[in-house]
């Protein structure tokens, strides 16, 4: 008991002193709120008050918040994590996200390191984690972050300060990242960036084929019957993964690009409506009040008030 308990002790000190490191490091690297990317598919973020919900949609990437929380809506579901969790996502999903807590004396300060299919694979063959049949599983999940790991994050962050080293030793420590998460509680849902069985390469590419063609008319039953499923199979295997319908999927796509449409290139709302696939103007604006909160036209205003 007395040997379990001092590597109990030794483990919560090395969680401290990374955690400590890497909200230093974040702090100096991200000096004001926003978002850089001081190497390539490594994202660190710093926010200093709490803010209200961004839509997104984020690709596969594996999440460490240094300081303060945050929450992730997927569907009806909710994912909260702070600096003792980690949020790993196995497909490109439309989701709303808050920070929780944040202020200017304790910025929320994260760190999202992307997913690469084919390095994820090349790891698990290296390792020996043969790709296997699938069940359905929710591509996107919450587990604790253990030192290990966490040092890994660490020193990935480290080589910002050695940009001639970072092109030879990032893709190592990636490596290292991803072989911890296979071995990890969340090894079996990473697999699905690469699994060639079950049902969840076709739910993959069902997601693939929404998102590029969004403002195009779903046609469920062709789209099921093209990857060789029934329609309700399909609804129900879409759903297991997304925590959406496909037409809910769709329409999150749809709504997000008009918000971005009427913030960057300035069209009115009529205009958006029909670029993302959209033929009755009122039926839009309602959808977008559901999801927004208020109608497009005091949605757009309210966010260019609020930029700085």
């Amino acid at each position: 008991m007395a040997v379990i308990h001092h590597q109990a002790e030794r483990e919560t000190q090395r969680l401290q002193s990374s955690r400590e490191e890497l909200v230093e490091r974040i702090t100096q690297i991200v000096r004001e709120d926003g978002e850089v990317q001081p190497l390539k598919g490594l994202h660190l973020a710093r926010v200093s008050v709490p803010r209200g919900k961004l839509h997104s949609v984020v690709e596969p990437s594996f999440c460490v918040i240094a300081q303060g929380s945050k929450e992730v809506l997927l569907g009806d579901n909710r994912y909260q994590y702070d600096p003792f969790h980690y949020l790993l996502t196995t497909l490109e999903l439309p989701r709303v996200s808050q920070v929780l807590e944040a202020s200017r004396e304790r910025p929320y300060l994260s760190l999202r390191l992307e997913l690469d299919p084919q390095s994820v694979s090349s790891v698990m063959v290296e390792a020996g984690h043969m790709p296997r049949h699938a069940a359905d599983m929710r591509a996107i999940a919450v587990s604790p972050l253990d030192a290990n790991l966490l040092d890994a994050v660490v020193r990935l962050v480290r080589l910002q300060e050695s940009p001639a080293e970072a092109p030879v030793l990032m893709p190592m420590i990636t490596r290292e990242i991803i072989y911890r998460l296979l071995r990890g509680e969340q090894g079996g849902r990473l697999r699905h960036l690469t699994v060639m069985g079950g049902y969840t390469p076709a739910i993959a590419q069902a997601v693939q084929r929404i998102r590029q063609n969004f403002d195009q008319t779903l046609r469920i039953e062709q789209l099921a019957q093209e990857l060789g499923m029934s329609v309700s199979g399909f609804h129900y295997h879409f759903k297991a993964v997304t925590a959406m319908s496909p037409l809910q999927f769709q329409k999150q796509l749809r709504l997000q690009e008009a918000r971005r449409l009427m913030l960057a290139e300035n069209l009115d709302a009529t205009s958006a409506a029909y670029r993302v696939g959209y033929n009755d103007a009122a039926h839009f604006n309602r959808e977008y009040k559901s999801v927004f909160g208020n109608p497009p036209i005091r949605d757009v205003q309210q966010l260019r008030e609020a930029a700085p």
